[in-house]
């Protein structure tokens, strides 16, 4: 048994060993079928690319100014038709209108983002003449990479790969998006809203639909790669672009942990932990998965999270705060988790092992107390509507454990008086201080993490960097004062100039004046 679920720890990105002519998609309310689309093959992938390279050129030759009017079309597009989408995401994905209408607001979040913050963060960048270079001017300018591919997930099928599309867009390169077979009726919508709204470039944004050989494909033959998904699926695209050495962003999975110190406000924390923990069915990356309690307030803590938990409930009715797990083979990996932890001691206040379930695409939301620090649920990745509660000493110990695991993505945590410092002492990529997840729902901030939960930044400055690389250039202006760049140089020019350097620096070591 422990070897057959640990095998299907990989699945979290669907089955790698898929294939067909078609992927067929399910309206997850009901289970019945909702769509058909052809599977793209290499040869279909390398057309696309191909088509790309020519879209690549003209879209950079936009301009900023060109680039951004087609994007705020774009823009005005996904809004009008926001409602539509935010129903497609709930037929494919099963999570809730509202949950749909989230994500929808989150792309075009991050598109207002970009027409604001584009040329600032990419433009030429004049920079001062050096003290051995006073005939050059110099500037740093950002070009863009090419094409790129863009790998997306089912959990958040449009705010994830679509955040991912914009910046790299908004950077000047042409992309490939190739969307999870569970969701891909959100990607096609994508490029079709795009052809819409940019008819003179629409292969500037194309979708290809496929399983993990459509994307293998895609990502040996693009110029950069963006990926998100679980560690294990990673280190294959790393492997994959390894040959080429093709640029990658990794956005990889999390054991996101929560500090709650002995001077939190309770209520405020219970209320946004369980949501934390809970929000989308525990499917996300930086969803909580381990709350470390200080020993002083664990108890009332722990009854106030309960009571939270209690009210929520997974399925597709209008009063579901959560819905299903839209990947079947997720679910025996959530149940193996909480099993073990039963089996070493923890105890279950809300949800399993006899949560009343008998739809098995649905977990009902858990919070397990008592969980000992090396149990898989505070160790792996759970990906599912658990919570595990660990009691600490105190926060030292609670930032030890977090600091020593593998992952190192989001986390939050809550101190009246020492939220801030906690908070820089984790070696995480984000943290919400007094709130959660918080800093996902900030276009300005970057996102991504360390270790095993990847590498490189979406989202913000750094989102828009990530799509483009520095080009230093020097142009001559003038005479030189000494021939350093040729073998005309006179005998003892560098002799000179380092003599010179040292004494400058004796004059301004203190010690060298005595």
């Amino acid at each position: 048994m422990s070897t057959q679920i640990a095998s299907s720890t990989a699945t979290r990105d669907g089955d790698p060993d898929a294939t067909g002519v078609e992927v067929i998609t399910l309206d997850q309310s009901t289970g019945l079928e909702l769509a058909r689309y052809p599977a793209a093959g290499p040869e279909q992938v390398s057309a696309a690319i191909q088509v790309a390279r020519t879209a690549a050129g003209p879209w950079w030759d936009l301009g900023f100014e060109g680039r951004a009017a087609r994007l705020r079309a774009w823009r005005r597009e996904i809004a009008r038709d926001g409602e539509d989408l935010a129903a497609l995401i709930h037929a494919e994905n099963g999570k809730s209108l509202e949950d749909g209408r989230a994500e929808v607001l989150s792309v075009v979040g991050h598109l207002t983002f970009v027409l604001d913050n584009v040329e600032r963060v990419l433009g030429r960048r004049e920079v001062p003449a050096a003290a051995a270079t006073p005939h050059q001017r110099a500037w740093v300018e950002h070009l863009p990479y090419g094409v790129v591919g863009v790998i997306g997930p089912w959990n958040f099928p449009l705010g994830t790969p679509g955040a991912i599309v914009v910046h790299a867009l908004a950077a000047g390169n042409a992309v490939i998006l190739k969307p999870s077979p569970i969701t891909p009726g959100v990607g096609v919508w994508l490029a079709r809203s795009w052809r819409r709204a940019v008819p003179d470039l629409p292969a500037a944004l194309q979708t290809v639909v496929g399983f993990a050989a459509t994307g293998q494909h895609l990502t040996t033959g693009v110029d950069k790669i963006a990926f998100t998904g679980s560690a294990r699926s990673g280190r294959a695209v790393a492997a994959a672009c390894a040959s080429r050495l093709t640029p990658m962003l990794l956005e990889l999975g999390g054991n996101d942990a929560v500090v709650v110190a002995d001077d939190a406000d309770l209520d405020s924390a219970a209320a946004h932990i369980t949501w934390g923990a809970l929000q989308n069915a525990g499917l996300g990356c930086i969803s909580l998965e381990v709350a470390y309690v200080v020993d002083a307030v664990h108890d009332a803590l722990v009854a106030k999270i309960a009571a939270h938990a209690g009210r929520v409930h997974a399925g597709s009715g209008d009063d579901d705060l959560i819905g299903p797990v839209p990947l079947p083979a997720q679910i025996p990996v959530i149940r193996h988790h909480i099993a073990d932890a039963l089996q070493r001691g923890a105890t279950a206040v809300v949800g399993a092992p006899a949560d009343g379930t008998t739809d098995d695409r649905y977990v009902q939301p858990t919070i397990l107390v008592d969980v000992p620090p090396d149990a898989l649920a505070a160790t792996e990745e759970t990906f599912g509507p658990v919570l595990s509660i660990v009691r600490v000493r105190d926060v030292e110990e609670a930032i030890t454990r977090i600091n020593a695991g593998p992952y190192g993505l989001g986390s939050a945590v809550f101190s009246r008086d020492r939220g801030e410092d906690i908070a820089r002492r984790l070696r995480v990529g984000m943290t919400s201080v007094n709130d959660a997840l918080a800093f996902s729902q900030h276009p300005g901030l970057p996102f991504g993490g360390r270790g095993d939960s990847g590498h490189g930044r979406k989202h913000g400055d750094e989102g828009l960097r990530e799509f483009a690389y520095p080009h230093a250039v020097t142009v001559r202006t003038g005479p030189a004062p000494a021939a350093t760049t040729t073998f005309a140089r006179p005998p003892g020019t560098m002799a000179r100039a380092l003599a010179a350097v040292r004494d400058r620096l004796a004059e301004d070591d203190p010690t060298e004046r005595n």
